[in-house]
């Protein structure tokens, strides 16, 4: 899944760039966030260090912020800082009991999210949330109705595609450890988001100055 989230994501942002008319490329884009997601809910609930695990999203997120903002959006915070929230607030949220005041941290985290803004926003949050607290199909159907939320207050179409990896996490634990088990060098993982946007960064200079 790794591979599909670095490949999807990748063919995002060329539609972006350099086929803005073509939502065939946006669209084939959306797998990619929900298995960043998941991967991250995976992460955190796995990793024996957890100041080392957010140390090393604050540098990617460091280091995709300059040739982010010239490809993607000059003034937003890149997707990494978004994951870097919401692994945060998980953090946050297991110190605290279930109430009142999780309600008013998570409500407050997403309204900073878009005030910023961070790629994807609240619902990169709450989709985080959601891999993290849901359980069996509750995942599918809470995705399911994010995405409808986020549709009817923002138009978001193409996002409604983002529920197929879902579909495969929920329905097709089988078909989704097989596609693990085919794992990418943690190397290349963690240093394809800030290397491929520097690279199309590159291209972009080059093609405005050519």
């Amino acid at each position: 899944m790794q591979l599909i989230a670095m490949i999807t994501m990748l063919i995002d942002h060329i539609g972006l760039l350099f086929f803005p008319g073509e939502m065939a490329w946006r669209i084939i884009g959306r797998i990619a966030f929900p298995i960043y997601a998941y991967a991250l809910v995976q992460g955190y609930t796995h990793t024996s260090n957890f100041k080392k695990y957010a140390l090393r999203l604050l540098l990617i997120a460091v280091l995709s912020q300059i040739p982010y903002q010239i490809v993607v959006n000059e003034g937003g915070l890149n997707v990494v800082a978004t994951l870097l929230g919401a692994v945060l607030v998980l953090r946050m949220l297991d110190s605290v009991k279930p109430g009142p005041l999780s309600a008013l941290l998570i409500a407050g985290c997403c309204i900073v999210m878009e005030v910023l803004p961070f790629d994807y926003g609240a619902y990169g949050l709450l989709l985080v949330l959601i891999f993290k607290y849901a359980r069996s199909t509750q995942i599918l159907l809470m995705h399911l109705l994010l995405n409808l939320v986020y549709l009817l207050s923002y138009g978001w179409v193409v996002q409604m595609v983002s529920i197929l990896p879902t579909l495969v996490i929920v329905f097709g634990p089988q078909l989704w450890k097989a596609m693990e088990a085919r794992r990418v060098p943690a190397w290349v993982w963690r240093s394809f988001y800030p290397a491929h946007l520097a690279i199309l960064a590159v291209i972009v200079y080059m093609a405005g100055t050519g």
